[in-house]
């Protein structure tokens, strides 16, 4: 396969759970900024522009921050280059440009996502819930047809590595943010068997499960009221939940060998493959108390840079031509 291709149909997947974690963190937002007795309103509204650094771009265009303004400005602004639209016609323009190496019902599947997400920005969205719901329907659609039409080859590989490497990238930056908007601060959370957590912290933590599917999974798991320490260890450290660092990790992990670095990027791949494996390692002989004793925005900023590593190095071994 040639880089080229190989490198667009990674960022088709890339862009297209991209839209979806940008719907998820600006649910959460909309949820933690509403809540009553909120500590911070205006920070909670402030934190998808911190993740995607656009507070700039937002403040230049915007005189004040309001959910009105930041659901436009990040959902449906195509002059954003990091809003939902503008993921959704970058992941279509990619697929465009493979599309025989992808199946009918993906290219349907997405084709159709950015020409219903076109009609959306020039109508309007009244209810930004509805519009949050339908574009994880349209990652989920294009998703099953990927997993469910395509052939396990080089292009089944380079679009699972795409998701998964995006995935791990956005729960982490969100964990971080929103669990630095939580009190007790998380670098000194409670321990399990400590009194409950106020009431804000406990609707909070809820909407950062919710908005990372993992509501049902941590009440599996724990079965006990919420606790930041015990949602700290489900998103980083449980491989059975589908959006923790682990299970994105453990995934990454996987696929990589199955791609055979060709043109002389034997060592590229090689590296890739090592850095990768050690991401999953230390995710899987990890301990929670661990994390927390080194401070959890500590770790996770460590964790982002070993992920943004593990990037450039798939990009050297896999999208440059040799």
């Amino acid at each position: 396969m040639l880089s080229r291709t190989a490198a667009q149909l990674y960022w088709m997947s890339r862009y297209m759970e991209r839209a979806e974690n940008l719907v998820r963190m600006l649910d959460v937002t909309h949820s933690l900024s509403m809540l009553p007795q909120s500590r911070g309103a205006a920070t909670e509204l402030a934190a998808p522009l911190a993740i995607t650094g656009t507070l700039e771009a937002y403040q230049a265009r915007h005189p004040r921050l309001s959910a009105e303004l930041l659901f436009r400005f990040m959902g449906l602004d195509l002059e954003n280059p990091a809003s939902v639209l503008s993921c959704i016609r970058q992941a279509r323009e990619n697929a465009h440009a493979v599309r025989g190496q992808i199946t009918a019902e993906m290219w349907e599947a997405i084709n159709t996502s950015w020409l219903e997400a076109r009609e959306l920005a020039r109508k309007g969205v009244a209810e930004p819930s509805w519009f949050f719901d339908w574009v994880k329907e349209r990652s989920h659609l294009f998703r099953g047809a990927t997993y469910g039409t395509l052939q396990r080859n080089d292009a089944y590989c380079f679009i699972r590595l795409g998701t998964f490497v995006e995935r791990a990238d956005n729960t982490a930056r969100l964990l971080d943010v929103k669990s630095q908007l939580i009190s007790p601060a998380v670098d000194t959370l409670a321990p399990v068997d400590a009194p409950s957590e106020s009431a804000p912290d406990f609707y909070a933590w809820n909407a950062l499960l919710r908005s990372l599917s993992a509501f049902e999974a941590y009440h599996a798991a724990y079965r006990d009221s919420l606790n930041g320490r015990r949602v700290t260890e489900l998103l980083i450290l449980r491989p059975d939940v589908p959006r923790s660092l682990r299970a994105c990790c453990d995934e990454i992990r996987a696929v990589l060998p199955q791609i055979e670095a060709r043109g002389g990027a034997e060592d590229a791949g090689r590296i890739a493959k090592q850095s990768a494996g050690r991401l999953a390692l230390r995710l899987e002989y990890g301990a929670v108390d661990e994390i927390l004793d080194q401070g959890l925005h500590r770790w996770l900023t460590g964790f982002l840079e070993d992920s943004a590593r593990l990037g450039l190095d798939i990009q050297q071994a896999y999208f440059e031509a040799q």
